[in-house]
């Protein structure tokens, strides 16, 4: 007995590491925009597109890993995805250009697109209910807590050595991984659960796809024509996902409106953290003149905040419910974005330090809680698909929080001829947003705790 558990612990460890890393990596890159900016001769709305496909891609995956998973073991799975981030880090290392830097960020999107779905699957099959909401408090740490650490480790790569290292690092984490997955992950057999469905899939990568192209070309007529390409791709998956034989995802799971509101608020969540890892850090540079290293210790102490609350916010959840991590994550958060939002008009780089701590101790309590509480309301045999639901979307919303924080900023950029000032102007246009966005999920979740106090 003690031997499996063990196991366990290893395999989650293994697939975290891997997803940690995966997730660090798309915040890590932000800090490197200005430099990235200027080497390759590139826009603010061009430059963003080294997190948006790599993003793009994880979104289109994770569908398709739900396939995978009833279909592969999870051993085989783990060592394809690790191989396929180890290619990505050495093209990345290596590339001297900007299309050769997006190919290494496509192989990586690849490889965090089956590593992310599998992480959950170990979770929410092999854990006992009682100690789930503890472990997927340390599985969605790699999710909530990286986009925080990554502008620092970014910061101090660009600073001290060069961006190429950011990739260099991850190399021997990646092999630690493996390492760890090919001792702890055995060999299990899968019962094949019956054919791809192609047309979902190519109606995911439309829609995604689509839907991405037009946020980033809003106010051209090409956007139009990107905005059809995406709802022809949400036709050809609604049509899957309800008449298929083998969908990628079952949607039925969305008939259940809480499941939806705890899926909504994790999603917006996941916003505000590839918002803010992309406004901060550029801002701080742009504005303030800072380094890449300033910037990414402003973000330093939040992240560890973030890091320490993540396990104890889900042992609070085995403890004493939903409601009061929920409730008290999300109000800290609004707090802190408030304070964010303001000092963009009176920076003072400290109290951007305290106004991020004060939000990720938010982020802390409500994140993983928000994806917990959803599962627990599904039955065993819907796991899989609100599994999916939850890392598609949630990979989805960070490109789509990322693509319209670049838009905006870039709007802003263009339509004033002082840089400085539009770029503050555009970064509290982007933070005013997402405000609204966390402010609806409060109150959706206050309204719904006081009709159901005891869920959880």
């Amino acid at each position: 007995m003690k031997e499996k558990k063990l196991h366990l612990l290893l395999a989650v460890l293994a697939t975290g590491i891997m997803s940690f890393a995966g997730v660090l990596i798309e915040t890590a890159m932000n800090v490197t925009f200005p430099t990235l900016i200027k080497q390759f001769g590139i826009s603010t709305g061009m430059v963003q597109w080294v997190t948006t496909i790599y993003l793009l891609v994880i979104s289109i995956m994770v569908p398709f890993s739900n396939y995978l998973l009833k279909n592969f073991s999870i051993r085989k799975l783990f060592i394809v995805a690790n191989l396929f981030f180890i290619a990505g880090l050495v093209i990345d290392l290596w590339s001297p250009s900007y299309g050769i830097l997006l190919i290494g960020r496509l192989l990586q999107g690849v490889s965090t697109g089956i590593t992310l779905p599998l992480m959950f699957h170990i979770i929410l099959n092999f854990t006992p209910m009682h100690k789930r909401g503890t472990m997927m408090g340390v599985g969605t740490l790699t999710t909530s807590i990286a986009p925080a650490i990554g502008p620092t480790y970014g910061g101090i790569m660009t600073a001290s050595l060069s961006w190429h290292a950011i990739f260099l690092f991850l190399l021997p984490v990646l092999a630690i991984s493996l390492v760890i997955g090919l001792y702890a992950i055995p060999e299990m057999p899968v019962k094949k659960t019956g054919a791809l469905d192609i047309l979902s899939l190519i109606g995911v990568a439309l829609l995604f796809s689509g839907l991405l192209m037009f946020l980033n070309q809003i106010g051209s007529l090409v956007s139009l024509a990107s905005l059809a390409i995406g709802i022809i791709g949400l036709i050809i998956f609604y049509r899957q996902a309800t008449r298929g034989k083998n969908p990628l995802v079952r949607i039925t799971v969305l008939k259940n409106k809480v499941f939806v509101l705890f899926l909504c608020g994790f999603l917006v969540c996941q916003f505000l953290l590839l918002g803010i890892s992309f406004v901060l850090p550029n801002f701080i540079q742009i504005v303030l003149g800072k380094d890449a290293f300033i910037a990414g210790l402003v973000m330093m102490p939040g992240a560890a905040v973030g890091a320490i609350l993540a396990p104890i916010s889900g042992r609070v959840l085995d403890t004493f419910g939903s409601k009061k991590p929920i409730l008290l994550g999300l109000s800290f958060a609004t707090v802190g974005w408030i304070a964010l939002t303001l000092l963009l008009r009176s920076p003072i780089l400290l109290g951007f330090v305290a106004g991020h701590v004060f939000y990720m101790i938010g982020i802390g309590f409500s994140y993983s809680n928000l994806m917990t509480t959803g599962m627990n309301l599904l039955s065993e045999d819907e796991y899989g698909d609100g599994n999916t639901l939850f890392n598609t979307l949630q990979q989805f919303s960070g490109a789509v929080a990322t693509a319209i924080v670049a838009t905006i900023i870039n709007l802003a950029q263009q339509s004033q001829s002082d840089f400085i000032a539009a770029t503050v102007t555009g970064s509290q246009i982007s933070l005013l947003f997402l405000l609204a966005l966390l402010v609806a999920v409060l109150i959706a979740c206050l309204i719904h705790f006081r009709k159901e106090p005891t869920l959880g």
